[in-house]
Formats: structure tokens, C-alpha cells, sequence
């Protein structure tokens, strides 16, 4: 597998490209809503300033900033799941990751659980799944690659059966919410763990994008050149398991955009991983984040899960992709 030359000009050129079109998708949720107020009424006199003051910097700022976690949580975990797969439709969703964190957090939320108690149960449900499709595929990744999505693909569905487990026996006055935070729902996320750690994943999984792109050869291959493999799926365990939970505590169930941004990225920038990591963390919180002003202003005023809108979107692209790739 050939890798473009990475220089440090492509690098920055390439980001800061991408950064431009993350402040155009801040700037249009700041300003796009339900309602008229625009951000630049903050500083005008009257009633209106201070409304204006509430909706922008207490609903949609938060709002902006968790779509930006979580769409860089997915896309960073969905990437990371494609090199360890060596597959371009492996994701959380697919994978049954997702769905893992949601039986953990759903799982807190009916005993009683708190914030801690929700993520901490995300976090476990999305790990044990994933070492779950691995040791269940077999140790021998070269050979049984759809071994591996389609043992992914059986226990997502197993997760998606014990969701519906649990929201059959949930009282009525939590059931409501866990439906439509099932969704993906971005309205009152809490983004104040999800930004941080997503800069801190990256960091933390970006000094071995060169044995990434020896991984991607194969684990064979990667392990004759020096890499060590083993560790390094140790790593790609954790991380992606990591995002996908913070993720999915963070909003809830939101398909594709780990699917789509790594492989539509892998199709503009080419297979380098020191490359492709930090672009599919800011690529996908700007899908995301116009997921979500569309979930806002599509049926004005009532607001759609953005899942939806990712969903109704996510399949017609994705199957355009696969065309692209085909020719």
C-alpha cells in the first residue's frame, strides 16, 4: 500500500483548510436556529440582547461544542476501527461498539446511576464489545477479515435486542428520554469532558500513526517491519472503545459519521494515518455540526434528532462512496 509523501506544508495546508470550514459550520450554528437571534445582537440595547445573550451562549455554543466532540469522537474511533480491520466499513455502529455503550449507559440509567455511574458503564460496554468481536473472530485478523464485521455486525444486533430489552422494563418516566437520547440528541449534551478528551485521544494515539500505516499492510507485514503489533491493537482497543463512549454518553446513538468521514477522507487525502487522524477529528465534528443545524431548521420550530438527519443522509453518501471507489 503506497502512502503520499507527507510533508509539513501538506500537513498544515490541509488543516488549516479544514479548520476554515469547521469556523463556517460554528459560525452557522451561532446563527441559525428556531429562533431569529443572531450572535451579534449580544451587544445591542434593549430586551432583546438579553434573550438574544440566552439562546446564543446558553443553548447553542454548548450545543456547537458538543457537536464537535462527538462528531471527532466517532470519526476518530470509526478510523481507527478501519485500520484494525483493514476494512473501510468497519465503525463503532457497525461493529456493535455503539451499541455496547449504549447497553452500559442504559444499564446505569436504570439503576439509579449518576453522570459517573452512566459513563463508566458506556465505557465498559463499549470496550467488552470490542474485545468480544475480536476474540470471537479468531486470532488470525489477516485471514478473517469479514469473520470479523460479520461477527461485529451479529453482536450489534445482540446490543440493539438489549436495548429493547431495557426500554421495555423502564418506568415511564424514564422512558421518554432514553428514546429519544437513543436518537442522538445534542440538546443539553454536556461537552465539557468530550472536547478535552478528544484532543487528548489523539495526542495520545497520533505518535504511532507511522505503525498504523504498517498495520494497515497487515499484521504480518507490520510485524516483520518492526511494529509492534500487538501493543499497538492493545492501543487502537482502548481509544476507540474510549471514544465511542464518551461519545455516545455525550449524545446518545448517532450513526455514520464513523463510517463516512475516514472513508470519504481516505479517498481525497490517501492512506497516511499522520494525516488522516487529525483530519477525520475535524472533519467529523463539521458533518456533525451541520447535522445539527439541519436537525434545527428543517421543521422550525420543532428540532429533529440529529441521528436522524445523519441516518437520512448518512446512507445515499455512503453508497455514492462506495461507487466512487468502485471506478
Amino acid at each position: 500500500m503506497r502512502h503520499r509523501p507527507l510533508s509539513v506544508a501538506r500537513l498544515l495546508a490541509v488543516l488549516a483548510g479544514l479548520l476554515a470550514l469547521l469556523a463556517l459550520a460554528v459560525t452557522a450554528s451561532l446563527c441559525l436556529g428556531s429562533t431569529p437571534f443572531r450572535p451579534w445582537q449580544l451587544w445591542q440595547a434593549g430586551s432583546d440582547a438579553e434573550l438574544a445573550r440566552d439562546i446564543v451562549l446558553n443553548l447553542r455554543l454548548p450545543r456547537t461544542l458538543a457537536a464537535i466532540a462527538v462528531g471527532g469522537l466517532l470519526a476518530l474511533a470509526g478510523a481507527l476501527q478501519q485500520v484494525l480491520l483493514r476494512n473501510p466499513l468497519a465503525d463503532p455502529y457497525v461493529l456493535g461498539t455503539s451499541g455496547g455503550a449504549s447497553v452500559g449507559a442504559l444499564t446505569a440509567m436504570l439503576l439509579g446511576g449518576g453522570a459517573l455511574a452512566v459513563n463508566l458503564g458506556a465505557g465498559c460496554g463499549a470496550l467488552a464489545v470490542t474485545l468480544l468481536v475480536f476474540l470471537l473472530a479468531g486470532r488470525d485478523h489477516s485471514a478473517s477479515q469479514a469473520r470479523l464485521l460479520l461477527t461485529g455486525v451479529a453482536l450489534a444486533a445482540f446490543c440493539g435486542a438489549l436495548t429493547s430489552l431495557l426500554l421495555s422494563i423502564a418506568p415511564d418516566g424514564l422512558l421518554r428520554g432514553m428514546v429519544f437520547w437513543l436518537l442522538g440528541d445534542l440538546a443539553g449534551a454536556r461537552w465539557h469532558w468530550a472536547l478535552p478528551l478528544l484532543g487528548a485521544l489523539l495526542l495520545l494515539v497520533w505518535p504511532f500513526a507511522r505503525d498504523l500505516n504498517l498495520l494497515s499492510m497487515g499484521q504480518q507485514p507490520a510485524h516483520a517491519l518492526g511494529a509492534q503489533t500487538q501493543r499497538l491493537q492493545w492501543l487502537l482497543y482502548f481509544v476507540s472503545a474510549a471514544a465511542t463512549a464518551l461519545a455516545v454518553t455525550t449524545a446518545g446513538m448517532i450513526g455514520f459519521v464513523g463510517l463516512i468521514v475516514p472513508h470519504a477522507l481516505r479517498l481525497v487525502l490517501g492512506q497516511d494515518q499522520r494525516l488522516l487522524l487529525p483530519a477525520c477529528a475535524l472533519t467529523g465534528g463539521t458533518v456533525l455540526l451541520a447535522a445539527d443545524v439541519a436537525s434545527r431548521i428543517v421543521l422550525a420550530p420543532q428540532q429533529l434528532p440529529v441521528g436522524v438527519i445523519t441516518a437520512l443522509v448518512g446512507v445515499p453518501v455512503f453508497l455514492w462512496l462506495l461507487q466512487q471507489r468502485a471506478r
